[in-house]
Order: structure tokens, then C-alpha cells, then sequence
């Protein structure tokens, strides 16, 4: 016969197995074997399990005490609270009651019963890494990361407690530089897990994959998104990864600003298969180079992306607010003054194509002249696949185009400046050069 007690043993026993993440776990979900690797990659789609997977390799290594100093890094601190942590399959979310780790959110820590401590870090403050060691770091959404190569090498430095420190990076691919150096690497330290949506479709909604998975599968999107492809850049695109990427900076390193514009490329209709609002905010710096302040694009309704422009242009404290006309005419400069009358707005009309348009930017973005502050993946996305023949309307890179034409190529941008910045470069003969044949043409 079972008493109360033994019943109570059975209840904690099945718990137990059902906690079991080795039981449950795809083997791709488990840590590699052997003890020769530091860096475990999972490149993976959306929905394939990657914060489950980190969550319960965090916890395993919490509850064996084999480290007792974790980084938790993610993209935004935001991103490292609401889903590193907190989340479905965040750490307090699987961590069972009778270990389950004091959360202090104002220390940015979760401390375990036997005083292993993980401790969260954002990629917005990679100095925060600078000078706290750390036995095991979990690297979650890496291709998203803002301020990517400083944090990831603030965070290397400091992963040296213990006899075999290591780190788990779960990510979605994009070719980012360190990503492409974890792949490309040859020495056995790396041990890359790649998987895709499809893998763990019996714990995803059916109506996921009806509705978002059938839409985007076979694009480049989802390619990308679902089957977890490291994709490089689209032959014949105007920008290139690279390029973005060796002139990116940090907040901190933003010189003086002489001017700030907001450029929108209004949408004609706001439904849910509408293009977006491209709205970027970008200044030119006293040293001559244009710099990508924000990307606040998106779906909008007309009153809500005038809203959103204003409200950026005060917050930059902007001189003027640049829209294109060719869609709505005097109505988007109306829709702007309806909100507020006071905010200087120029109007500028797209006589050319797309193409010819953006190309002296992407000419500048090749001379180092132009820097993104931080990290813009859906406008670097856009950028970066935007080639001749491109069927859908690049938004962002719209807006982009006519804020750097406005700071760098139009009639207010110092020609003093301008000169002295690109002496030699030979690129304002070349744009001037541009100007004068189709003037000429015209005529």
C-alpha cells in the first residue's frame, strides 16, 4: 500500500522526469561532446528552439556548479530581460521551484542556491563587459547585436575563470563579420549546430506555419529567417555588407554634428500588406562624413509616421524634415503641418529611377564617407539586396537616399566642407560631371 509519503516521493520523481531536458531534448539541442570545443554555434531559424536550448545549458551548468560566473549577452538589455530571462523559454520559465535562481533585476542577476551568479549585458553597453570575468557566457541573437565588435571582444577578454571557459551562441544568421569568422573557423574550437523552423515544427503553432511560414518560405527572407542560410550579398547589390560594416561606429564616437535632416518615403495606403514608411534620421559631421542616426520605419498611417518624423526631428534637435512628393503631393507636406505647422519640411521629387538615384550614396559608403551609429538590420537588409531588377519598393533605403542627398549632395551642404573632406577623391568632379550631362540633356 502507498501512503501520503510515498505518493509525494512519486509526484516529486515524475516532476523530475519531466524537467529532464536531456530526455526531451532534440540532439541537436544538446551540448557537443568532448572537451576540446569553447564555442558552441547554433545557427538556427525562427522558432527552432535557441533560447530553450541556451536557457537549459545555462541552468545545467548553474545547478552542476561547474561555473559560478555567467554572462548573459543579448542585443538590448530589453531583449536579455524579456527573453533570456523572463521569456516562455527564458531561465525562470525552466528552472524548477526547488532550484530556482533570486531574480534582482536592479543588479542585472540571477543568483542560484549554490551561489552561482549569471549576470546580464547588453550589446548598447559593451564597457559594461569591461572588467567582470566569467567562467560561461550565453551569446543569444549575436547578427543583431548593436555595438557587435566591441562587445564580443569586451566579452572574450573577460571569459577566463575556471579550467575550459566556453560560450553558447544562439543566433539567425546574417553575415556578420564575427559570424562569418566563427563559421570559417578551422581549429576545432568552434562546433556550428545548424538547424531550421522545420526542425521543431511539432511545438509550433499549425497556424504559424499556414499563415508565416508559407509566405516567406523560398524568399531570401526566409531563407534566411527559417531555414537559417548564412547568405552573402546579392550579386550586383549597390551595398555590401563589408562596406557597411568597416565604417560602422559606436554612440560615443559620433563627432559634432553641423547638420540633421529626417527623410520620409511616405507609403500610399496603410494596410497590412502596404510597404512601410521609410523614415531615417542622418546628420553630417563637421569632418564632412554623413552619419545614420535612426531607422524608424514602418507601417504607418499617414497622422502616425507625420507624428513619428516630428517627433524625431525634435528629438535630434534636426533643421529640417525631407519628404518625397511623388506619392501624395502637397498632401504629405499638409499631413506634416497638421500636426505641427512650425517644423521646416522641403519637399523633394524623384525625377530619376531608384538606381540612379542611390548610386553616388553607395559611391560614398565606399569611400568611408558614410557611417551607421549602431547597428540598423532591416534598413542593412534593404541595402544590401537592393540590386537592378530588385521588385520590391526599398522603402528605408528611399528615405536613406534622400536624407544623404539632402546632407552631402544638395545645395546647403558646404562646399567648403565638401572639399576639403574629398580632396582628391575625385567624387564631386564625378557628381558634378553627372549633374551637368543631364543638364545638358534637358536642354
Amino acid at each position: 500500500m502507498f501512503d501520503a509519503h510515498d505518493q509525494s516521493i512519486f509526484e516529486r520523481l515524475a516532476s523530475a522526469l519531466q524537467d529532464d531536458w536531456a530526455a526531451k531534448a532534440r540532439p541537436e539541442q544538446l551540448p557537443p561532446p568532448g572537451d576540446d570545443w569553447t564555442t558552441w554555434l547554433i545557427l538556427a531559424g525562427r522558432g527552432f528552439g535557441k533560447t530553450r536550448t541556451g536557457a537549459e545549458w545555462v541552468r545545467s551548468l548553474a545547478e552542476a556548479a561547474t561555473v559560478h560566473r555567467i554572462a548573459l549577452v543579448g542585443p538590448t538589455a530589453g531583449d536579455v530581460r524579456d527573453t533570456m530571462v523572463e521569456g516562455e523559454s527564458g531561465l525562470l520559465s525552466i528552472c524548477p521551484n526547488w532550484n530556482r535562481p533570486v531574480y534582482e533585476p536592479s543588479k542585472r542577476r540571477l543568483t542560484w542556491p549554490n551561489g552561482c551568479i549569471a549576470t546580464m549585458f547588453s550589446s548598447e553597453e559593451p564597457d559594461r563587459l569591461r572588467g567582470p570575468q566569467h567562467g560561461a557566457a550565453w551569446c543569444d541573437e549575436l547578427a543583431a547585436w548593436n555595438n557587435v565588435e566591441d562587445t564580443w571582444s569586451m566579452l572574450q577578454f573577460g571569459l577566463r575563470l575556471g579550467a575550459r571557459p566556453r560560450q553558447l551562441v544562439t543566433t539567425t544568421p546574417k553575415p556578420v563579420k564575427i559570424l562569418k569568422e566563427l563559421v570559417k573557423n578551422e581549429d576545432g574550437s568552434v562546433v556550428i549546430v545548424r538547424g531550421s523552423t522545420y526542425d521543431n515544427r511539432a511545438n509550433l503553432a499549425p497556424t504559424f506555419f499556414s499563415q508565416i511560414v508559407r509566405k516567406y518560405e523560398g524568399t531570401r527572407l526566409g531563407r534566411q529567417e527559417l531555414n537559417a542560410e548564412l547568405l552573402e550579398d546579392i550579386e550586383g547589390a549597390l551595398w555590401s555588407r563589408d562596406v557597411i560594416e568597416r565604417s560602422r561606429i559606436a554612440q560615443r564616437a559620433l563627432p559634432d554634428l553641423q547638420r540633421i535632416v529626417v527623410a520620409i518615403d511616405p507609403a500610399i495606403s496603410n494596410h497590412e500588406d502596404s510597404d512601410e514608411t521609410g523614415i531615417i534620421v542622418a546628420g553630417v559631421g563637421t569632418d564632412g562624413r554623413g552619419y545614420i542616426l535612426e531607422d524608424i520605419s514602418g507601417r504607418y498611417s499617414p497622422t502616425e509616421w507625420a507624428k513619428v518624423a516630428i517627433s524625431a526631428y525634435r528629438r535630434h534637435r534636426a533643421d529640417r524634415i525631407i519628404a518625397e512628393s511623388n506619392q501624395g503631393g502637397a498632401m504629405v507636406e499638409s499631413t506634416l503641418r497638421a500636426v505641427d505647422a512650425s517644423v521646416p519640411v522641403r519637399l523633394v521629387h524623384a525625377s530619376r529611377g531608384k538606381i540612379v538615384r542611390a548610386e553616388p550614396i553607395s559611391a560614398l559608403y565606399e569611400q568611408h564617407r558614410v557611417s551607421h551609429v549602431g547597428l540598423f538590420d532591416q534598413l542593412e537588409d534593404q541595402l544590401c539586396s537592393f540590386a537592378p531588377g530588385s521588385a520590391k519598393s526599398p522603402d528605408r533605403l528611399d528615405a536613406l537616399v534622400w536624407a544623404l542627398t539632402e546632407l552631402m549632395l544638395g545645395e546647403e551642404f558646404s562646399v567648403e566642407v565638401w572639399m576639403r573632406a574629398y580632396a582628391g577623391e575625385g567624387i564631386l568632379a564625378a557628381y558634378l560631371g553627372q549633374q551637368n550631362a543631364a543638364n545638358n540633356t534637358e536642354d
